[in-house]
């Protein structure tokens, strides 16, 4: 039986006990049914990775830098891959999630430290959910963002709605309407005619300049996303896997390939929103100040059929519906990871329903601040800086992750290869560099501002 820090036998209670073991997995029949079988929890994951938060960080990125930090984008991803697979592996295994594993082998201390950072990160996307849902609103409806705000503090009743229907059935819907989004982007790509030797030559010889730092880690942290490695690894638990060293194999590989193509498909429609953030904007020198102009990258390709008013008025609409759905969809896989995150670190389980609403009401307090204060810029500032808070998060899930996975009598056979354990702590290391690389240099201005 596991032993925890103490030394104490541990016992684990199932992590989402309601949908635990609920997804049967054939036995037999071609690799393609059984891929049917193991697809979704990436899926559901991937979700979180189209939320307002990224859509800010990759609008700004192209607006300010053009090309520049395409392959930030593409570096985050390639380290999602690895982290989430990580995240997979060690909810097939063990049994437990991220959480469950550092309250069980973690002393107190620790684990609650940890958990009172994770809640932190979990409000920060919250926060962009808020912000991003207000702003579709306000697109759609021309409702004040303020008003939007306090709007989505009664999205847990509808929530609760949309689960009497069935969460895959509802996350099914909402995954075509923001891949509608992303279809969109690609298509018109093809329309705007985009710098592809400067793509190229941004993949290929990589620069990062003190300016564009901040972006940067707001795109890692809004791409890699520290709850989600907790949410990953109890997803992988919804599946009835066969407790044999064949069938936790046969688990691994089909979730591994979950991974890659659903973090891939992110990765384009991301890709997708730089590219044409960069040739709309940063090519005409436009600046954005408010997360609602980007609808105007959508406006070159509705102009070449409906003409520029109706373009115009069309590419509003079909932003505000994509933003709203990305929102909202993040909303509800972001309650699934605050269940996750509460339950296995503490052990306190709540209705979703108050757990949601505590964490939303939490969100909309700096919200209403900040919109107050700065009006919409202010709240296209606080979203970017949501996702930077986001990355700062990520090494206190990161490091216990890449810990419990190379732990040979935690994970037995399973236990993470050299390759795996070195690809895993470089992603660390450039996470954790990255991040001390922004708090020198914010510690350095305050100190000459305080100097002048």
């Amino acid at each position: 039986m596991p032993r925890n820090a103490q030394g104490k036998s541990v016992t684990t209670l199932p992590s989402l006990p309601e949908v635990h073991s609920s997804v049967a997995i054939p036995e037999a029949g071609s690799a393609w049914r059984k891929m049917v079988g193991f697809a979704g929890p990436a899926m559901l994951v991937c979700v979180g990775y189209m939320d307002p938060g990224n859509w800010a960080t990759d609008i700004e990125g192209g607006a300010r830098f053009g090309y520049q930090l395409i392959w930030v984008l593409l570096l985050s991803n390639m380290m999602a891959v690895v982290l989430q697979t990580l995240a997979a592996r060690l909810g097939l295994v063990t049994g437990r999630d991220l959480a469950q594993a550092c309250r069980d082998f973690y002393s107190r201390r620790v684990a609650l430290t940890l958990w009172v950072l994770c809640e932190v990160a979990i409000m920060a996307c919250d926060l962009a959910e808020v912000l991003g849902s207000a702003i579709a609103m306000n697109l759609l409806f021309g409702i004040p963002l303020i008003v939007g705000v306090l709007i989505t503090a009664f999205d847990v009743l509808l929530l609760l709605v949309l689960q009497n229907f069935g969460i895959r059935k509802v996350e099914a819907v909402i995954l075509s309407l923001v891949g509608t989004i992303g279809f969109c982007y690609v298509v018109e790509i093809a329309v705007a005619h985009p710098d592809w030797g400067g793509i190229g030559r941004a993949l290929i010889r990589p620069t990062l300049s003190g300016e564009s730092l901040y972006v940067a880690i707001g795109i890692i942290g809004a791409t890699v996303m520290p709850h989600n490695l907790y949410l990953h690894s109890a997803l992988v638990q919804t599946r009835r896997v066969i407790r044999s060293a064949g069938g936790i194999r046969q688990a691994i590989r089909y979730n591994l390939l979950d991974t890659i193509i659903s973090l891939n498909l992110a990765f384009f429609v991301n890709a997708a929103i730089l590219v044409m953030s960069a040739a709309v904007f940063f090519r005409n020198g436009r600046v954005v100040t408010e997360l609602g102009q980007a609808y105007e990258t959508l406006t070159p390709l509705l102009q070449t059929t409906v003409g520029h008013t109706l373009a115009t008025a069309m590419a509003s609409t079909l932003f505000g519906v994509a933003l709203l759905c990305s929102g909202q969809s993040s909303t509800i896989t972001g309650t699934m990871a605050g269940q996750i995150v509460m339950e296995g670190f503490v052990q306190l389980r709540l209705p979703p329903w108050l757990r949601r609403l505590i964490t939303r009401l939490l969100a909309i307090l700096p919200a209403v601040a900040f919109i107050a204060w700065k009006g919409n810029t202010g709240s296209y500032q606080l979203l970017i800086l949501s996702q930077v808070v986001l990355s700062l998060q990520l090494p206190f899930a990161i490091v216990p992750l890449i810990q419990f996975t190379s732990n040979r009598k935690l994970m037995g056979e399973f236990v993470s290869g050299p390759g795996l354990r070195l690809l895993a702590w470089i992603c660390a290391i450039i996470i954790i560099s990255l991040n001390l690389w922004l708090l020198g240099r914010t510690a350095l201005g305050l100190v000459r501002g305080g100097a002048e």
